[in-house]
């Protein structure tokens, strides 16, 4: 014996898929929610502006040949700024840290060199997760760096 498709199973059928639609939708939103970082910019068009200057900057960087290691030894940041022969020990760094929502203010940190060539900086971080925004001079070269950590 056959049973009839009545409007009681068709509404059941509609009320199941929005129900699966709403539940799929709820679960990418909370995802993208949580793992929202901030905003790159805050205003793209005025970022367009600047993207050929950027774009040079970049370059002229890529010919210095210096590479940056940015780390942590704890609550203070550590930088190791490399040159294409040798460690860099007389440049001057400055940075600030971010916090990736800004739920708490940006931090200028400022560097001193140790004893290994390794800068680190002399203010200490609060626990989580941080941007760290590091420009490096040497003379008339400049390099900046970035690199998100967790404290």
């Amino acid at each position: 014996m056959t049973r009839r498709f009545t409007g009681y199973h068709m509404l059941a059928w509609i009320v199941g898929f929005f129900l699966v639609v709403i539940g799929v939708n709820g679960l990418m939103a909370t995802i993208a929610e949580r793992s929202f970082t901030g905003t790159v910019v805050d205003n793209s068009y005025v970022a367009s502006q600047h993207f050929n200057r950027w774009l040079d900057e970049a370059k002229a960087q890529d010919k210095l040949g210096w590479r940056a290691t940015i780390d942590h030894d704890g609550r203070r940041v550590t930088v190791r700024l490399t040159g294409p022969d040798a460690l860099i020990r007389d440049a001057i760094l400055s940075g600030t840290a971010l916090h990736p929502l800004g739920r708490l203010p940006d931090r200028p940190i400022h560097f001193t060199r140790g004893d290994t060539g390794a800068y680190r900086s002399v203010e200490t971080l609060p626990a989580g997760r941080w941007q760290i925004r590091v420009t490096a001079r040497h003379g008339q070269m400049r390099a900046s760096y970035a690199e998100e950590l967790s404290l």
